[in-house]
């Protein structure tokens, strides 16, 4: 069974080259992923929080810049980088038109596994730091 860091480095792969059934497939039925946007809870919604990321950032890119020497958790920072070609749904409801900028974020992330599949994930990203360099303010326009 592969240890949580080799789970960890597929997903990853799997995430650079879009492939959402390879995503999928490194995460328990019922997994649980926790991120910046939200909790997704078993392989549906995790499916939906990929789809969303490819399509807002079709040329996301996952690099790997630190990982822990522990097998469970498996802990890693990395950059994450893309272009905005596609509508980014913001805290307050409201959508970010795609802007074309290239982005490049810092986040780290953890991972246990179980009978060599992701039972949670765990991924932090400073979302400002995203919508800073998008040129996204989250003040409400005035007047509003």
């Amino acid at each position: 069974m592969p240890s949580a860091r080799e789970l960890k480095d597929r997903l990853f792969t799997a995430i650079n080259r879009h492939d959402l059934y390879d995503v999928l497939d490194c995460y328990a039925p019922d997994a649980v992923y926790v991120g910046p946007t939200g909790v997704a809870e078993g392989r549906g919604q995790i499916a939906w929080i990929y789809e969303g990321l490819c399509k807002v950032f079709p040329d996301i890119c996952y690099t790997a810049w630190y990982k822990a020497p522990c097998v469970d958790p498996a802990f890693t920072e990395y950059a994450m980088t893309g272009t905005h070609m596609g509508p980014l749904l913001l805290p307050d409801g409201r959508v970010a038109a795609p802007t074309g900028r290239r982005i490049t974020v810092r986040g780290s992330c953890a991972c246990a596994v179980e009978h060599g599949k992701i039972i949670t994930d765990r991924d932090y990203y400073d979302q400002l730091e995203l919508y800073s360099q998008l040129g996204i303010s989250l003040e409400p326009p005035p007047g509003s």
